[in-house]
């Protein structure tokens, strides 16, 4: 489990199952997931962990190993350490100390790994009988291996900067700081440069770098959504959607009194998400792809793949808008050279490590932002489905006072024009559900400001516009509405329990 649920749900897994029950509980579930390469793989990338810098390589006991920095755990922790360790960042795992008696225990955790096994054996009887089945052995003089015992991260680093350094934490390091300690550490050893600034991009298109594009993709969104919402609130309908129903404003109105106001409650919730979606691209460029960070264009790729393809919603809809196509057009060549061109070196600034309890707060908001995350995009998934299907709930019709056949009376393509917007709509909202889930789950650290302004501006985009217009088109169903008051209440939780963490003052400088 990732750090976001081990220190938030650890007391209360305790106290049903036990303290000790529980932590091995949580180990066995990794060391099950993490045996198998398909979940390995969705450890690694789920908790955020990517490959570490080439200068963390090296090696222990004559064994070459990715990344100094490892574990040492008993023989009796061994079978399901050699399993889980490695998905979370660990190097080598060290199995100490080792008695005749520990022979296979021992045997049987080093056939199932996937990174080097070494010992300190007690004896030379146990050394001999294992040397055909681990890759080396440790003594207890080696003046390269630091055993720590403390969970912090910043000395483990310090620690791992010595060339030729290896690094082993005790299994209580785990438990105290959690599976992310590994990440945190490497993170914190990784050499960085200055970010680029806004004068180094250049006039020249063909040389704009990855985080350009992608914010240029941002203010686009951002730009779309809000004239969206200036023509929603003016004139409501443009000259082709006058032509697709064949009726005006005033003879919609004439039909059914709230039938504008429903069409505008659609298409203001819309330009909201759009904006939405073009606050995370922009902090996304400006905070995660700019300074390096390699989730950062995972968030923005997988967003974007999600976005853009609810263009063809048309098929099932019939209706095609040539602004929505239009903006596609452009945004969608700039995307592709956002998400196409290689990730910068290195750029981030860490801050320091603070107050634990301040960190376990931003872990509990951190919950609280990928369950909100998760929530939206079922949300948006179902209301994608009711567009391209059903097109109306309920709570639609009990507002409108009227039945889908009866639309259909006053216009065979009004039925069609409106699961166009709701369709839509619902794929902007997985785009930006996707977004808002995976910053959380990657994007939290320690002096991250931007990270807490994106998603801050993402749910006012979002949220607002909702409620307000909801409230001034009378629209005010509370079974309709639950979900939007319930997202505000746990973003808003989960934001000011994570902003003393997220806006905590960073170095001064980055790390050479």
């Amino acid at each position: 489990m990732p750090d976001w649920t081990y220190h938030p749900l650890r007391g209360l897994a305790a106290a049903v199952l036990g303290r000790h029950r529980s932590q091995r509980t949580a180990l066995r579930l990794l060391a099950s997931i993490g045996s198998r390469p398909a979940g390995a793989r969705l450890i690694a990338r789920g908790f955020g962990h990517r490959h570490p810098p080439q200068r963390l390589a090296g090696e222990m006991a004559g064994v070459p190993v990715t990344v100094r920095l490892g574990i040492s755990v008993p023989p009796s922790l061994a079978r399901d350490a050699v399993r889980a360790m490695p998905p979370l960042g660990a190097g080598v795992v060290e199995v100490a100390p080792v008695s005749a008696a520990d022979v296979e225990t021992v045997r049987e955790a080093a056939a199932d790994r996937s990174i080097p096994v070494v010992v300190r054996a007690c004896d030379p009887e146990a050394e001999a009988a294992l040397k055909p089945h681990v890759d080396g052995f440790t003594y207890s003089e080696d003046p390269h291996v630091v055993h720590v015992a403390d969970a912090s991260v910043i000395a483990a680093a310090a620690a791992i900067e010595e060339p030729g350094t290896v690094v082993l934490a005790r299994p209580r390091v785990l438990v105290a700081a959690g599976p992310g300690w590994f990440a945190r550490v490497t993170e914190a050893a990784t050499p960085t440069a200055p970010a680029p600034l806004l004068r180094d991009v250049g006039r020249d298109p063909r040389r704009w770098p990855a985080w350009w594009w992608a914010l240029l993709v941002g203010l686009g969104m951002t730009g779309a959504g809000l004239g969206a919402a200036a023509i929603t609130l003016g004139p409501v309908l443009l000259w082709y959607d006058r032509d697709y129903l064949g009726m005006t404003l005033h003879e919609l109105h004439a039909a059914n009194h709230h039938l504008v106001h429903f069409l505008q409650h659609d298409r203001l919730t819309m330009a909201g998400t759009m904006v939405a979606i073009g606050a995370l691209y922009t902090g996304l460029a400006v905070g995660g792809i700019r300074r390096g960070w390699p989730w950062a264009r995972e968030v923005y790729l997988l967003s974007g793949l999600i976005g853009f393809p609810t263009l063809f919603y048309f098929l099932a809809t019939g209706f095609v808008e040539p602004l929505h196509t239009a903006t596609a057009i452009v945004l969608f060549p700039m995307f592709v050279a956002a998400v196409r061109r290689t990730t910068h070196a290195p750029r981030w600034r860490l801050a320091p490590e603070g107050p634990e309890p301040e960190r376990r707060r931003a872990l509990v908001g951190q919950l609280l932002l990928i369950v909100t995350g998760a929530g939206l995009f079922v949300g948006g998934a179902v209301i994608s489905v009711v567009g391209l299907t059903g097109v109306f709930v309920p709570t639609d019709l009990a507002f409108l006072g009227t039945s889908t056949q009866t639309l259909e009376t006053v216009s065979p393509q009004l039925v069609p024009f409106i699961a166009h917007d709701r369709a839509g709509f619902g794929g902007a909202l997985m785009a930006a559900a996707v977004a808002i889930l995976l910053l959380s789950a990657w994007g939290w650290r320690r002096g991250e400001a931007w990270v807490f302004w994106t998603l801050a501006a993402a749910a006012a985009a979002g949220f607002l516009p909702a409620v307000v217009v909801h409230g001034a088109i009378h629209y005010t169903d509370f079974i309709h509405l639950a979900p939007v008051y319930f997202g505000i209440a746990m973003t808003g939780t989960g934001l000011l329990l994570a902003r003393p963490y997220l806006c905590a003052r960073a170095s001064a400088r980055p790390k050479d």
